[in-house]
């Protein structure tokens, strides 16, 4: 087998590259501010730059696991290399199971980026040509952005992450210097009012009951679907020229820039709109700022190049969410057509998945959002993505903790080691995941769509992974005694 034929993915990225492509992170931030200050209000700037501090906490740990395991696609390939068996005893192993179970998990949790962002971008050309469209003819722009977004990512990503990370690099300086300046633009003319902080910071019926409490834990849950995704800056260690170097490189660079860009992004939007203010702009909150910033004609072009960030962060979901596919079928937990690379290396056959997935969520939310006028919105999607993400930390916490208990790997070599101890820190944040945030989340989601859509969007999509996983098991199986 040539080396252009082979599953092995190629190390040609480093940690500048990689943490480029990661670098539209900041931007997940966006879809999200309508929807936790509606609950927080100016209490939302705590939210997110806490979270973003979790971030740190959670990635020293994976930071340290992913170097462990040279080879493995990030948080999913760790999680099913540790919880898989050494030696499978029978056909269906548990452990590898909950592995891919985990991955699985994180795969939802990533690949939905590029239909809540298709269907961002679709509202802020709305707003930006001020359209006044509603039901099919809404939804034909979501549906129009989503194929040209598609066809632009399988042709950039088809030819190798090394082009990728290129493109990222262009779109980083190109995008993320736009936002800034439109949120600075903000202190420029005036339109900051810290005031609009302190006489908001929380909303006259928050009295921190049982409920209040319990709706800011569900912010934190779906925050750190955003505030703590920069993570995703190791799920290219297979890739990166010296995973021991390059990969804490790659995620420290991008978790301080996040940690700088969610305090300031949250406290200037709030700042400068007020919780009135957001909810008027809906998910289009740059859009208001964007126009008294610029006026109405600069506002095109600076709301232009902050599309141009939505690709970036677009990029990065569907290069992340296609490698978890391609990990989870070399690992024998999907069917091998996902692991199948093109000549130039890049898992082209999941990138197809992906494509016509996400074109899937768009087509339904949006004709539901659009047509039947259902209440369903952008955060259907992410409510139920950030479920997943819950279930994939929860698990990839649970595998580092073993690595450093379990003799299989506790004397493995650690080219990037966290502090000592830091595994009964992990414990606590595993115990997190899953008996705060999840739970919490959930009721959140409820409370906020007033319906069980995102929870039953989520379940199906989390849960119909238990049987395919049997029935490749049952297949992989059978294919091994017929061989015999």
């Amino acid at each position: 087998m040539s080396e252009n034929e082979s599953n092995e993915l190629k190390r040609s990225v480093s940690w500048k590259q990689g943490m480029f492509i990661a670098l539209g992170v900041p931007l997940l931030i966006l879809p999200s501010i309508v929807d936790v200050s509606s609950i927080v209000w100016g209490l939302c700037i705590a939210v997110w730059s806490i979270s973003v501090l979790q971030g740190f906490v959670q990635n020293l740990a994976y930071g340290e696991m992913v170097t462990v395991f040279p080879r493995a696609a990030g948080l999913p390939g760790c999680a099913q290399t540790v919880f898989t068996a050494e030696e499978q005893k029978s056909k269906f192993d548990k452990g590898k199971l909950i592995g891919a179970f985990s991955a699985w998990c994180y795969w939802f949790a990533w690949t939905p980026v590029v239909a809540i962002f298709t269907m961002l971008i679709g509202d802020y050309l709305v707003q930006m040509f001020t359209l006044d469209i509603e039901g099919w003819p809404y939804l034909s722009v979501y549906l129009g952005v989503g194929v040209a977004i598609v066809l632009l990512m399988l042709l950039l990503g088809s030819r190798g992450l090394e082009g990728g990370a290129t493109f990222g690099t262009i779109l980083a300086i190109v995008s993320i210097v736009p936002m800034v300046v439109i949120l600075l633009g903000a202190f420029a003319i005036g339109m900051f009012d810290f005031s609009n902080i302190t006489a908001e910071f929380t909303s006259p019926e928050w009295s921190w009951s049982i409920q209040d409490i319990v709706l800011l834990l569900g912010c934190f849950g779906l925050a750190q679907w955003s505030a703590c995704a920069w993570e995703t800056a190791a799920i290219y260690g297979p890739e990166y020229k010296e995973p021991g170097k390059d990969v804490p490189k790659a995620l420290f660079g991008c978790g301080i820039i996040c940690l700088v860009l969610y305090f300031f992004v949250s406290t200037t939007v709030f700042g400068s709109l007020g919780a009135s203010g957001i909810n008027d702009a809906g998910y289009a909150s740059l859009a208001p700022i964007s126009e008294q910033v610029f006026g109405h004609v600069g506002s095109y072009l600076a709301l232009g190049l902050l599309i141009a960030a939505m690709v970036l962060i677009i990029q990065t979901g569907f290069l992340g969410s296609s490698r978890t596919l391609h990990s989870m079928a070399q690992e024998g937990n999907l069917p091998s057509w996902f692991s199948k690379l093109n000549k130039y290396g890049m898992p082209l056959n999941a990138m197809l998945f992906v494509s016509v997935f996400n074109l899937l969520l768009v087509a339904v939310i949006g004709y539901s959002a659009c047509v039947v006028l259902s209440g369903d919105t952008v955060m259907t999607i992410l409510s139920a993505s950030a479920m997943g993400y819950c279930i994939a930390n929860g698990i990839a916490l649970a595998a580092y903790v073993k690595t450093k208990t379990n003799a299989r790997f506790k004397d493995a070599e650690r080219p990037f080691k966290a502090p000592r101890g830091w595994k009964y820190v992990i414990v606590v944040m595993c115990a997190l995941q899953f008996c705060v945030w999840l739970p919490c989340l959930i009721y959140w989601s409820w409370y906020l769509s007033g319906g069980y859509t995102p929870v039953i969007l989520g379940a199906i999509i989390i849960l119909v992974f238990i049987p395919i996983w049997y029935w490749v098991q049952g297949k992989t199986g059978a294919a091994s005694e017929n061989s015999n």
